[in-house]
């Protein structure tokens, strides 16, 4: 099997007010890949801190949008096209509500669900056919809003267990790399 090049893109917003909040969940699962390959995020191209790296059998692109969620699509596919990387070959790490806290799910074509993110990619590449690790944040409380819960910070029993969630989407991340992405999802979809 020859050799391949991926884009591993991590979703979040960048600046310091919004680090360690529920929204940039993407930004930590790249910087966790990024470490267990011992590698470092740090060059920037068309508003994107990436770097590559090599995962298995494959070269892949570590990508952290640095445009604000709602228009992340567009360094992704500048950075796809730059690199000549088909959609087909994009996984995007994003938190889902959806999904109960620390729930990883993986779906590919599927439409943005509300995400706006995810539709700013959809937008960007005009088709929805990359691979997406849905990273469970759960929804508010029926107090809370769900902007104020996605760009919160974790509570604390979620913080207790953040860092095994991080490291299950990473390895989520690696199943799809490594055994395709209906094995992937047979194995991350069932569990838990």
């Amino acid at each position: 099997m020859a050799d391949s090049k991926r884009l591993l893109a991590g979703l979040g917003n960048p600046g310091d007010q919004y680090s360690q909040t529920r929204h940039n969940i993407g930004f930590d699962v790249v910087d966790a890949l990024a470490d267990r390959t011992g590698c470092c995020v740090n060059k920037e191209k068309f508003n994107a801190a990436y770097t590559g790296t090599r995962m298995g059998l494959q070269d892949v692109l570590l990508v952290k949008p640095l445009l604000y969620m709602n228009r992340s699509g567009i360094p992704i596919q500048k950075l796809a096209a730059y690199f000549k990387i088909d959609i087909a070959d994009i996984i995007v790490v994003h938190d889902d509500i959806d999904l109960a806290f620390g729930k990883i799910k993986i779906v590919q074509g599927r439409g943005h669900g509300g995400h706006n993110g995810i539709r700013s990619i959809i937008d960007a590449f005009g088709q929805k056919a990359c691979v997406r690790v849905r990273v469970g944040i759960g929804r508010p409380g029926n107090e809370g809003s769900v902007t104020g819960h996605v760009l919160g910070r974790y509570a604390p029993d979620e913080q207790a267990c953040l860092n095994q969630v991080i490291d299950d989407a990473c390895d989520a991340c690696v199943s799809i790399l490594e055994k395709g992405i209906v094995k992937a999802m047979n194995l991350v979809n069932s569990s838990r």
